[in-house]
C-alpha cells in the first residue's frame, strides 16, 4: 500500500464528509503500487463526526475509524493514526482540507522517480467565498508526505496542545534536506478551506504564545540547528500580523516575547490605515440611503437605548408572508408553556389579510415594526428580518429554517453565481452573524448549515416543530380535513408539489394534469400545490379530480390528507417522510436542476437513504407507477424506510416543547409535595 492518511475528525461535520471523499474517490493510478488508507481519528464524545466517518467506513473497506477517549487532542489523534498506518508514506490531512482530484495519480508518479524521506506538495487555501489564492510556505502537516520508515526511525511525533506540528514538521524537513531526501511536488495536491468561524488554531487568545514555545523545543530537538531562527521568525511574524491569532491587547505582549525588534510599529499603521477605510466607505453606504429610510433608522437607534422588553418576542415567516412553518409552531407552543411572553408577527403589507383574527402583527418598515426589533428580547424566522436591523446584546434570535436542503445553500451556492439573482453573500453572513440558535431537522441538515452559514451559533439537534402534528394527528383529524377539501370518503388522493426552478419564470407543470386525471380515473384525487415563489394559485381549475391547493394555509394539512405525495425537488418530501407514506419522485429535468444549482442529495441514484421511493422521469413512467401499483410496493417500502431513518430521526411530536425550552425562560414544572 502505498499511502496512509490519516485525518483527525473534531468539531468538522460541515467538512469531514467531502474531506474523506476527496480521498477515497481519487482514481486508482495506473501501473503504480496499489493506492491508500484512510484512517479516521476521532473523540468519543464527537457524535456527528463518528457517525459521518462511520458511514464512510461502510461504504469503502479502505476507511478504518479510531477514537480516542479522554480531553481531545489533535497531535494525539494523529500520532494515533500513524502508530497504525499500513501505507509506505503518511500524510496528515485536517478536516477542512482536501485532497484535489488527481493528486494520488501525481504523488504516485512523482515517488516512482525516485524515493524520497519527505515529499513537499504544492497546496493552496479557499476562503468560504471560494476564492482560492496561494498558503503560506510555511511546512505543515497537511503538505508534506512523509515515508513511515523514516518517520518511525526518526521517532518524529506531533505534540500536545497547539501547535503540535511544529516540531515534528520541521525536523522531518531539516534531516531530509541533510540527507538529500528532500523532494518536492508542485503540482497543487492539497487544499485547505479557511473557516469563517475559524478553529481553535485561528481563535484569538494568549493560547497562540505556544508558538514560542514550539519553536523552543524544536530548537532543543536539533542542538539549535542554525536554519531555525529563520524558520521562526517567519512563523511568529504570520502569528503576529493574522487578527484571528493575536488579540489587539495581547500583540505587544507577543511582539515582545517573541523578540521581533522593528516591526510592530508598521503593523500598527496598517492597522490604522485599514480601520480608516472602512469607516469611510460605511459613510459612503449612509449617505446613499433614502430620506425616510434615513428618518426611521434614526427613530430606530433612539429605540436601540430603551431596554429590552423580557416579554416581547418577534415572529417572522417565508419574507413576511405570514403565521406558518416553524415559527407559527414555536410560537404555539410558546403560549402554551410561557404564556407571559407575548408574540408579535411581522407581515408586509400585501399579506396582511393572511393575518388570523386577533393575531398581534406590526407591517415591516413601519414605525411600530422597528419599535419591536429595538426592543424584543425574543426573535424567531425562518428566513430574514426586512430592513437590516442591529442585534442588540441580550437579544436570543433563532433561526428555524424552512427546510431540509436538497439544493446547495448559502455559501454552498458560490459555484453557480448565474442562478443566485444577485445574492449579495457578505449580507448572508452578515445575517448568520446574528443567529444564536439554528434549528435543524436531521443530522444531513446540521452538517450543511456548519458549513454553508458558518458562525458561532448554537446548533439545536431537535427537529422541525411544524412537523410535530404529523407526528400527533388522528384519524378524525384526517377525516375533517379531506371533508373541508371536498374529497369523497374512499378516494386515493395524490398530493403534486413541485418546487421552483431557478433557471424559469413563473409555475410551469412538467404534467399534463387534466389528462394524468382522466388517465387515472374514478377514486383518484389530484392536489396541486405551486410553490409559494408563484403567489397563491397553481394556475389549475378546481375540475373534478384535478384540485388548485397552492392558497391553502397549511401544507401540513394537505400531507395529512394525501396518500401518497409526488414531487420532483421539494424540501416537502423530508418532512413528508415523518408519516411514512409513499413518496414518488418526478424528476423530468433532474440533469438540469442538478447543473443549475447543484444538490447535497442523488435523489435518481437509488441508493437507500437517497431516494425515497419510486422514481419516474416522464409523464408516461409516472402514470406506470401509480396504475401498476409500483409506488406502493415493497421496494418502493424499503427505500422510503431508508429516506425516513436519515431524515426524520428526530421526529417524535414533541420538537416545538424542545425548542421553547430551550429558548425561552420556562418555568419548572412543580411537583405537589415539593418545594
Amino acid at each position: 500500500m502505498l499511502l496512509s492518511v490519516v485525518v483527525p475528525a473534531h468539531r468538522v461535520q460541515g467538512y469531514l464528509r467531502a474531506a474523506l471523499e476527496s480521498v477515497t474517490q481519487q482514481p486508482e493510478p495506473e501501473g503504480g503500487p496499489a493506492g491508500l488508507e484512510l484512517v479516521a481519528v476521532g473523540a468519543s464524545r464527537d457524535a456527528p463526526e463518528l457517525a459521518i466517518a462511520r458511514e464512510c467506513a461502510g461504504r469503502d473497506s479502505r476507511v478504518r475509524l479510531l477514537t480516542l477517549d479522554g480531553p481531545w487532542d489533535t497531535g494525539a489523534a494523529r500520532n494515533a493514526g500513524a502508530a497504525t498506518a499500513r501505507g509506505t508514506y503518511l500524510l496528515f490531512l485536517d478536516g477542512d482540507d482536501l485532497l484535489l482530484p488527481g493528486a494520488l495519480a501525481e504523488i504516485t508518479a512523482r515517488l516512482s522517480e525516485d524515493r524520497p524521506d519527505v515529499l513537499r506538495l504544492g497546496h493552496d487555501q479557499v476562503d468560504w467565498w471560494g476564492t482560492a489564492q496561494p498558503d503560506d510556505e510555511l511546512p505543515a502537516a497537511r503538505n508534506q508526505l512523509y515515508r513511515r520508515a523514516f518517520w518511525d526511525a526518526r521517532r518524529l511525533r506531533f505534540t500536545e496542545g497547539p501547535y503540535d506540528d511544529v516540531v515534528p514538521v520541521h525536523r522531518a524537513a531539516l534531516l531530509a534536506s541533510d540527507a538529500g531526501t528532500l523532494a518536492s511536488l508542485d503540482r497543487i495536491c492539497v487544499r485547505h478551506r479557511l473557516r469563517r468561524t475559524g478553529t481553535s488554531a485561528t481563535t484569538p487568545g494568549r493560547a497562540h504564545f505556544a508558538v514560542i514555545d514550539a519553536y523552543e523545543r524544536l530548537t532543543a530537538e536539533t542542538g539549535g540547528d542554525p536554519r531555525i531562527p529563520a524558520l521562526r521568525a517567519a512563523h511568529l511574524t504570520a502569528v503576529l500580523h493574522d487578527p484571528g491569532r493575536i488579540a489587539p491587547g495581547d500583540r505587544a505582549a507577543f511582539f515582545r516575547a517573541a523578540g521581533l525588534p522593528g516591526r510592530y510599529a508598521a503593523h500598527r499603521t496598517r492597522e490604522a490605515v485599514r480601520a480608516g477605510r472602512t469607516r469611510a466607505r460605511a459613510v459612503a453606504r449612509a449617505g446613499r440611503k433614502s430620506l425616510r429610510a434615513r428618518a426611521m433608522r434614526a427613530l430606530y437607534r433612539a429605540d436601540l437605548h430603551r431596554p429590552l422588553d423580557p416579554c416581547l418576542a418577534v415572529y417572522a415567516a417565508y419574507w413576511n408572508r405570514g403565521v406558518a412553518c416553524n415559527p407559527a409552531a414555536v410560537h404555539a407552543k410558546a403560549r402554551e408553556l410561557v404564556p407571559h411572553i407575548r408574540g408579535v408577527w411581522v407581515v408586509s403589507s400585501r399579506h396582511r389579510d393572511r393575518m388570523p383574527p386577533g393575531m398581534p402583527y406590526v407591517i415591516e418598515g413601519s414605525r411600530a415594526y422597528w419599535r419591536a426589533m429595538a426592543t424584543a428580547t425574543y426573535l424567531v424566522n425562518n428566513s430574514s428580518f426586512p430592513g437590516g436591523f442591529t442585534k442588540r446584546p441580550g437579544q436570543i434570535y433563532l433561526q428555524t429554517h424552512h427546510g431540509t436542503p436538497l439544493k446547495t445553500m448559502g455559501l454552498d451556492q458560490l459555484p453557480y453565481p448565474a442562478l443566485t439573482g444577485g445574492v449579495s453573500f457578505e449580507r448572508v453572513v452578515a445575517h448568520t452573524d446574528q443567529w444564536d440558535f439554528s434549528l435543524s431537522a436531521n443530522p444531513h441538515s446540521t452538517e450543511v448549515w456548519d458549513r454553508a452559514y458558518p458562525s458561532s451559533y448554537e446548533q439545536l439537534p431537535y427537529g422541525y416543530p411544524r412537523n410535530d402534528v404529523l407526528c400527533t394527528a388522528t384519524q378524525e383529524q384526517t377525516d375533517k380535513i379531506r371533508a373541508e377539501l371536498g374529497i369523497a370518503p374512499g378516494s386515493t388522493v395524490l398530493l403534486y408539489a413541485p418546487t421552483h426552478r431557478d433557471y424559469r419564470r413563473g409555475f410551469v407543470p412538467r404534467l399534463d394534469l387534466e389528462r394524468l386525471g382522466r388517465e387515472l380515473g374514478p377514486g383518484w384525487v389530484l392536489l396541486v400545490r405551486a410553490h409559494y415563489f408563484y403567489g397563491r394559485s397553481a394556475g389549475t381549475a378546481a375540475a373534478g379530480r384535478v384540485v388548485d391547493v397552492t392558497g391553502h394555509p397549511a401544507v401540513e394539512e394537505l400531507f395529512l390528507a394525501a396518500d401518497a405525495l409526488i414531487t420532483d425537488y421539494s424540501s416537502l418530501m423530508f418532512d413528508y417522510a415523518c408519516l411514512d407514506r409513499p413518496i414518488i419522485t418526478y424528476a423530468p429535468d433532474w440533469d438540469a436542476y442538478r447543473a443549475s444549482r447543484g444538490t447535497y442529495i442523488d435523489l435518481l441514484s437509488g441508493r437507500p437513504g437517497d431516494t425515497p421511493g419510486a422514481v419516474a422521469t416522464t409523464q408516461d413512467e409516472l402514470l406506470g407507477v401509480l396504475v401498476s401499483g409500483a409506488w406502493r410496493s415493497p421496494e418502493a417500502d424499503a427505500l422510503r424506510g431508508a429516506f425516513r431513518s436519515r431524515f426524520c430521526p428526530y421526529d417524535d411530536g414533541h420538537a416545538a416543547e424542545r425548542v421553547v425550552r430551550r429558548v425561552f425562560p420556562v418555568p419548572p414544572v412543580r411537583v405537589p409535595g415539593h418545594p
